[in-house]
């Protein structure tokens, strides 16, 4: 596992839910089109990233299972009179990839998991979308895995 490939299954997930909402997608086709047609690939001049496979069909089953979870966590994480669904697709994408890895991916250290999905923000973004990501999976985090924080100020 490269960390890399991790950062580039990261992103693939992103898109792999944007594209499920706007397209009405299943997980199945889902997971078919993004391993068969662009992770590692270069569509329209814009180069995909490898991405470990397995991360990735982990990530994208595991949001989706999850999903009504990680909304209510992320509704409770969010500021009062915006919910989830008022924010724009491509960041409750963000959101929810981030939340299922702090939430259910022990294995992956919390400070790492939201430092990896600001960088999916800014792929995205250049205003205030990594902040908000940044404050409401730190929220989250710090709800779920207290102790994490609690460490100090440990590399992630």
């Amino acid at each position: 596992m490269k960390p890399a490939e991790r950062s580039g299954a990261r992103l693939a997930v992103v898109q792999a839910l944007y594209e499920m909402e706007i397209a009405g997608k299943g997980v199945i086709d889902a997971l078919a089109e993004f391993e068969a047609f662009w992770i590692g690939q270069v569509i329209d001049d814009v180069e995909h990233p490898p991405a470990e496979t397995a991360f990735f069909r982990d990530l994208l089953r595991g949001v989706v299972e999850e999903q009504r979870a990680i909304d209510q966590r992320l509704d409770a994480a969010l500021a009062a009179g915006w919910p989830l669904r008022r924010l724009e697709a491509v960041v409750r994408a963000i959101l929810r990839a981030g939340a299922y890895e702090v939430i259910f991916r022990r294995d992956v250290p919390v400070k790492v998991a939201i430092s990896e999905y600001v960088d999916v923000a800014h792929s995205f973004y250049e205003g205030e979308e990594p902040g908000l990501v940044n404050a409401v999976l730190d929220k989250v985090g710090r709800a779920v895995r207290p102790d994490d924080f609690n460490k100090g100020s440990r590399a992630g």
